[in-house]
């Protein structure tokens, strides 16, 4: 067992720069110094980008960094020249792996089945699953909300008009950065046959509760076809798609520790069986189109393994969906941790929050939020501020108001902020690096 196992939890009281009152916060699932070590130790370019040197790398939104494992499988895997199908021990023993990995996929999303397939990247798979539903329905609204990414939206509205029906974009809440139940109650009809969900979304950093979400939707619609983009919620853990009751499910494993060059679909039995692509005569009507990469599932393996260790350090249980949970909530206890760093302060140095003419997109103290902070400061623009903490050794992106972000940003009259996001795998002494370049920023720029 691990240095931050369960069984050492601690309890840690400190103050607070916001009100100087004594807080409690209890550390069931602490990651600790010496675990952090290990976590980082698994991980390729945690520290210095290859092109540019030494950094610390909050862009995980734009794709988080690479186990070692994958970097090792992908190589060995690219060297196979055998496909699967073939009446030979190397092609049965690529079958095995896919095979091994979709049990793997099941285990590690929480889902009633198996039916997982392969793409080439998260947005074409949910141009295929939205296509399916929207051609595969009866005639009816098809309902998903401003938050979504333009990969959900543009699908909607491409297959809503081919499908002659109507597309309803629902309005999130700017205030929180989020949507919820009470958002869709307002739109969703018993006429509604095709429903979209972000389950984080990528600029504000929100998550959704996609299972009370779900469950208003087929409380107005049962028989609703529900898709949900879990692209940029997928590394943070704590997946369950049995709980949800949805149709579809969606990430760009490229985000979750994997590599870039696929997407992963989750599908119900019941969409899995509406008309789509495959070729004629192809036995079980396969949503995979041609070869597949052995490398794609191998890799996803090496994923939910990892997912499988970490939660290790943290539950003695036998049972790998169990470690895979508790993974989970120590990651989304870290992540918490170092966005309350973040955003408030850490050592003598302050927080995004205390900075003059500072705007935090959904709010300060949100507790939607899944390590990601995007704001903007007053006479600093964010492309500029990007490039200052570029030069000084921190890595983020500016987020602007165009075809990727202007749902999010246009409703605040903002035309760009800067989008600082976070993995377990990173530092309160990263934080604290961020917090004295944006000092430095801000104090040249004065």
């Amino acid at each position: 067992m691990g240095y931050g196992a369960i069984r050492a939890r601690a309890t840690r009281t400190r103050r607070t720069p916001r009100t100087n009152n004594l807080v409690t916060l209890k550390m069931a699932y602490d990651i600790t110094p010496d675990l952090i070590d290990q976590i980082r130790a698994r991980f390729a370019h945690v520290e210095a980008c290859p092109f540019e040197g030494e950094r610390v790398f909050f862009e995980n939104a734009g794709g988080a960094l690479t186990l070692n494992a994958v970097v090792e499988t992908s190589a060995k895997m690219a060297a196979i020249p055998d496909n699967q199908g073939r009446d030979n021990a190397a092609s049965k023993a690529l079958q095995g792996m896919i095979d091994s990995a979709r049990e793997d996929m099941r285990v590690f999303f929480g889902a009633p089945n198996a039916n997982f397939f392969v793409g080439e990247s998260g947005t074409e798979l949910l141009f295929r699953l939205i296509r399916a539903a929207c051609l595969g329905t009866p005639q009816g609204r098809v309902v998903g909300s401003s938050l979504e990414h333009p990969a959900t939206r543009s699908a909607c509205d491409r297959w809503a008009k081919v499908a002659g029906k109507p597309y309803v974009v629902l309005p999130h809440d700017t205030a929180t950065g989020s949507v919820g139940p009470a958002n869709y109650a307002e739109h969703v009809t018993p006429h509604t046959v095709v429903a979209t969900i972000l389950h984080t979304s990528p600029v504000t950093g929100m998550g959704v509760d996609v299972r009370a979400v779900a469950a208003q939707i087929r409380a107005i619609a049962p028989d609703c076809v529900i898709i949900v983009d879990g692209i940029q919620h997928a590394a943070h853990g704590r997946l369950d798609i049995a709980s949800y009751d949805v149709d579809g499910y969606v990430i760009s494993p490229y985000k979750v520790f994997s590599r870039h060059g696929y997407g992963i679909a989750w599908v119900s039995d019941r969409l899995a069986s509406m008309p789509h692509d495959h070729l004629m005569g192809a036995p079980n009507a396969p949503w995979e189109l041609g070869t597949r990469d052995t490398g794609a599932y191998a890799t996803f393996s090496d994923v939910v393994a990892y997912f499988d260790w970490l939660g290790a350090q943290f539950s003695d249980s036998e049972d790998r969906r169990t470690r895979i949970q508790a993974a989970g909530e120590a990651i989304h206890a870290q992540e918490a941790k170092l966005a309350e760093a973040m955003l408030h302060g850490t050592g003598n140095l302050k927080g995004l929050a205390e900075f003059d003419g500072v705007t935090i997109i959904g709010g300060v103290d949100n507790p939607l939020r899944e390590g990601l902070v995007s704001f903007a400061l007053d006479g600093l623009p964010a492309p500029d501020v990007v490039s200052a903490l570029r030069e000084r050794g921190v890595r983020v992106h500016t987020r602007k108001a165009d075809h990727y972000s202007s749902n999010i940003l246009e409703p605040l009259g903002m035309a760009h902020c800067v989008r600082v996001s976070m993995c377990h795998y990173n530092t309160e002494l990263e934080v604290a690096r961020f917090l004295q370049a944006m000092k430095d920023i801000a104090d040249d720029a004065g």
